[in-house]
């Protein structure tokens, strides 16, 4: 279970698939991981400023699906006061966590415990004050019980901070000159089908209605706020974003690409293509805008 991401929401923005089949190598995907993450975090951080409404000066803070631990690492500088357990299901992206720990000083109140949030969050030491679960809930079948798992993991008064939907990713506008218009709203259309085999293929799958605020009611757990944090980096971008979307769209192709059109495939290797002067490489009309949501649940004293 690894999302800092996401990182993601267009249901998964760092989702791909090969052969058809909807498993993920988090592991193999550590480097996209850490590119949205780092990119992305300017998003997270007013995300995580804003918890501050209801968890001041939490003691412990668990980040739930950390991927790498970049987002875990941001909660720690937020929250000087509070230790940070990063939890994810694969060990690499744990190792980086730690690393990135160490490299941006919060190791002395940083950890880590393996383990898929398919199992529950059991084995941590303390109950969280703040647990963040960024685009991780929608990694396990059966939502409803893993959401119950993070209500139990909390102390009294604590809160599930859980970033789930948004908007898709946009990058360019409608028209590009080349190819048809709207090839981004295409491959939307077929992320969203890829999207629902991959919740029906997890184990022990259940289909929910995506009514956060109301699973989280139903788990015990008090609504108390929604609110969407924007990401906006108009053109002309910057070298880094500009290599993000590269990687973004080439994780589409690589993931969906036998299910676009003959024409929306040559478009999109053409974006991809840094030897065409009308590739994402070149174009000075790429951005980057997308919208993420974070629900906050308290529980109860």
């Amino acid at each position: 279970m690894a999302h800092d991401h996401d990182h993601d929401h267009d249901h998964a923005p760092h989702d791909h698939a090969h052969d058809g089949h909807t498993h993920m190598d988090f592991a193999e995907m550590l480097p996209y991981l850490e590119q949205e993450a780092e990119l992305t975090s300017p998003l997270y951080a007013s995300a995580a400023g804003w918890l501050r409404e209801w968890q001041p000066e939490p003691e412990m803070i668990v980040d739930a699906g950390s991927g790498p631990g970049i987002v875990s690492c941001l909660l720690a500088h937020t929250f000087p006061q509070a230790r940070v357990v990063a939890v994810d299901g694969v060990a690499p992206l744990l190792e980086r966590a730690r690393e990135h720990a160490d490299r941006l000083g919060v190791a002395d109140r940083f950890s880590t415990l393996r383990t898929d949030l398919d199992d529950g969050l059991g084995d941590l030491e303390y109950p969280a004050d703040l647990l963040w679960a960024s685009r991780s809930l929608h990694h396990v079948g059966d939502q409803r019980t893993a959401l119950e798992g993070f209500a139990r993991a909390l102390a009294p008064g604590g809160a599930v901070a859980l970033l789930e939907g948004g908007l898709p990713a946009r990058y360019f506008p409608r028209d590009i000159g080349i190819g048809r218009p709207g090839l981004q709203s295409r491959i939307d259309a077929i992320q969203e089908e890829w999207f629902a085999k991959m919740r029906a293929e997890l184990p022990g799958a259940v289909t929910e209605t995506e009514d956060w605020p109301a699973l989280m009611h139903a788990v015990g757990l008090r609504h108390v706020a929604t609110r969407t944090f924007l990401l906006d980096l108009p053109a002309p971008l910057s070298d880094e974003a500009r290599a993000f979307v590269v990687s973004a769209l080439t994780h589409r192709r690589e993931g969906l690409g036998e299910h676009l059109d003959a024409d929306d495939l040559a478009t999109l290797d053409r974006l991809l293509d840094p030897d065409d002067k009308a590739s994402v490489h070149h174009r000075p009309d790429t951005f980057l805008l997308t919208a993420h949501t974070v629900y906050v649940g308290v529980k109860p004293e």
